[in-house]
Parts: C-alpha cells; structure tokens; sequence
C-alpha cells in the first residue's frame, strides 16, 4: 500500500500562485510514476502534470508554461508549482502515483481561484 498525503492548497486571486506538495509514505519504494489529476464540479478528473514511468514530464496544454511538477526523490516528495492561476484552475487537486501497475490517489486538495 502507498499513501499520499497532498497539501498546500487554498484561494488565491486570478494571477497568484500556489505550491502543492504530496508525500508518498508506505511502500513507497518502486514507484513507477507519480503527479496530479484535478477535477472540477460536474467534470471528470484530467490529468494535469506527471512524471512518467521513464523520468520524463508530461502537462495538460492548458497549464503548460505555467505549472512545473517536480520531485525530491530522497523525500518521496512532489510539487506542483502553479503560476499565473485562472479562475477555469478551480479544482480538487489530486496526487497519484503507480507502483506495480496499481493506481494510489491522495484525499485531494482544493484550490480556488476567484477573478
């Protein structure tokens, strides 16, 4: 079993930023992947940025160059750094990560944007 434990969200004015942090805990050795999915009221969960089973990073275009996901390793720790936020970022952030092949999500974390 993984667990994820996200923090760092909140509200925030249309053009602010916010840091979101996951720490992985348990068996968290082997993890394949790991990064963040968000879901708004009435949506499904999108992808919003993740670090793959290769190391490399992927983004949803709609936050690309202004999210950047990163990682401490030695902490089992990654982030999110979200800039120049828009209201349409209004969601519950959730962190996930694979390990064999099994999907683990964090409770889930709200940011609120208001213009």
């Amino acid at each position: 079993q993984v667990q994820l434990v996200e923090s760092g969200g909140g509200l925030v004015q249309a053009g602010g930023s916010l840091r979101l942090s996951c720490t992985a805990s348990g068996s968290s050795s082997s993890i394949d992947a790991m990064g963040w999915y968000r879901q708004a009221p009435g949506k499904q969960r999108e992808l919003v940025a993740r670090f793959t089973t290769g190391g490399s990073t992927n983004y949803a275009d709609s936050v690309k160059g202004r999210f950047t996901i990163s990682r401490d390793s030695a902490k089992n720790t990654v982030y999110l750094q979200m800039n120049s936020l828009k209201p349409e970022d209004t969601s519950v952030y959730y962190c996930y990560a694979v390990r064999y092949g099994l999907p683990y999500w964090g409770q889930g974390t709200q940011v609120t944007v208001s213009s």
